[in-house]
Order: structure tokens, then sequence, then C-alpha cells
């Protein structure tokens, strides 16, 4: 999911990485610049979870208010579990293979809580399958490949630098005002890129405030720069895998935007004070709180 093809590898060489070193970023839009103004956060009592901050799929913001405030409890939907359980198929077999502790798909079924699956296993486990195949192919040639050319490296060696991730890599946001508990869904270390992973969805402009959100944490914890992001949109239809990728620079108007949200979020959440409902034509079929808006 998180190989860049021929062609994604020449435009991130010839376009987008000269394109970051000549613009470059204001120190000031840096994670490292945490502690003050415009990333340093205004409430010092709020921590949000990234996809809070993020989502655009309510346009006034109200499901953070109902589910922070009024404490609403989202109803699921088959996307949500699907999202939820082919996230866990892609983390889960990308790091058997950097763990050295490969497992097959039956055995990765096992180990599921399908009581935190809010749909039928059957609706799932296909789909699923496919997916697990298709990483698992990619990973072995990759390997192979790395090994073919290094024959005297190690089993370490060759898959660290087959497979250059961090998968689901445990983070702290605290410095800018969110959870002390997330999970990037893959940084490449090599290339010094930030993966976002979405299922089943179409493409959006606000989908990149999530990978760049996660850009400026890992900056405010690593003090890496991290100016390539990219969004890989994995779909399934008609039992066929299709995976594009959205690879772009991190500039300084998605920073703004990434800071203009969280404080938006913020103050939504400190001052308990509510966004008002959008209009109903703007609200999407699979909203989670439909019905608590307009129940």
């Amino acid at each position: 999911m998180y190989f860049l093809s021929d062609v994604e590898h020449k435009y991130l060489l010839h376009q987008l990485l000269p394109t970051a070193r000549e613009v470059g970023i204001n120190k000031e839009l840096r994670g490292w610049s945490w502690f003050q103004p415009p990333l340093k956060p205004y409430y010092d009592n709020v921590k949000l979870p990234m996809y809070t901050v993020t989502s655009k799929y309510c346009p006034t913001g109200r499901d953070l208010f109902l589910r922070s405030i009024e404490k609403v409890y989202p109803k699921p939907t088959a996307d949500v579990a699907l999202g939820k359980i082919l996230h866990g198929v892609v983390s889960d077999c990308l790091l058997s293979f950097l763990q050295q502790h490969r497992i097959n798909f039956e055995e990765w079924l096992r180990k599921i809580r399908w009581d935190e699956i809010p749909d039928k296993p059957e609706n799932v486990i296909e789909p699923s399958r496919r997916v697990w195949e298709h990483v698992s192919k990619i990973c072995e040639a990759r390997i192979a490949d790395v090994s073919s050319r290094q024959p005297y490296a190690s089993v370490y060696d060759a898959t660290s630098s087959a497979l250059p991730f961090l998968v689901e890599h445990k983070i702290s946001g605290e410095l800018l005002g969110l959870s002390g508990i997330l999970s990037l869904d893959c940084y490449d270390y090599l290339h010094a890129i930030m993966f976002d992973l979405k299922v089943n969805d179409e493409r959006k402009e606000w989908h990149r405030l999530a990978p760049v959100g996660y850009a400026l944490v890992f900056e405010s914890v690593h003090e890496v720069p991290v100016d390539i992001c990219c969004i890989v949109y994995l779909n399934i239809k008609d039992g066929k895998i299709s995976v594009q990728k959205d690879l772009f620079f991190a500039n300084e108007e998605l920073r703004q935007w990434w800071i203009e949200e969280r404080d938006k979020k913020m103050e939504i959440v400190a001052e308990a004070k509510d966004p008002g409902r959008p209009e109903c034509s703007q609200c999407l079929d699979s909203c989670m709180f439909f019905e608590a808006c307009y129940g």
C-alpha cells in the first residue's frame, strides 16, 4: 500500500522534492515551534484525537460537539466496519513482516474480536483476505528483490531496506493540543513521507489535513522535517483491489489550514459551543450522527 510506483517515485524526485527545497517552510509552521504562535494551542485543558481535527464529514463540526459535549455515541455503519478491519489488515500484515514473525491470514483472523466490528464477519472476511494476500505478495517480492541485490545482507537488513516503514507508530500529540496516544498509519523513514490510509472513500481536498497533522506532530516530537505526505486510497469493488495515491508537498497553506481547524475544534470543546446543525442537504447518508441531529 505504501510503496511508490516508478511514476510516483519520479514525481517525488523531480517535482515535489525540488519544489519543497526551493519554496521551503517558515520555521513558525514547523512542528518543533509548538511553543509559540500559531502552533501553540490556545487551550491547555483540551486534548483532541487527530480525527476530530481533520474530519470534515460534518460541515459545521457538530459531530465533535455531540461526541465530546453531549456524549452521544455514533451509530457505526458498514463502511466504518470495513475501514476499521482493512486498516488492521494492512498494518498487521506489514508488521508481521517487519517484526519477522510471519503469520498467515487464517492465524490473523482468529485474533479478531468480532464484537468490536460493527458488521457481520461474512461481509468483511473476503475483502480482508484479498487485501492481506495483496500486501503479502508485494512485501515478499520487495524483500526478495533486495536480498538478490545484497546477498550478504541479514534478514533484518533486507527487510528494513525493502520495507522502510514505521507502521502504527505510537506518538504523543500533546505539544500541539492533541491526544497523547496517536498512531501513524505509516511513515517511510528512508523517503521521509507521511502516509494516511483511506478505505472506500472518494478523494477530497480536506483528506490532506490528516497526514499534514501527523507530519506536524512528528516534527514536534522528533524535530525531523517532514515535507512530503501521501494519502493512499484503498478501494474494493466487485472483488477487485484498487490503490490510488495523492502524493503532495505539505506546504504552508496546508499547515495553516490544519492549525485553523484545530483551533476551531478546540474552541467547540473548551467552550462547549454548539456550532449548529448543517443544512440537511449537506449531510452524508453515512453520517453516524444523523439521527442525533435530526431524529
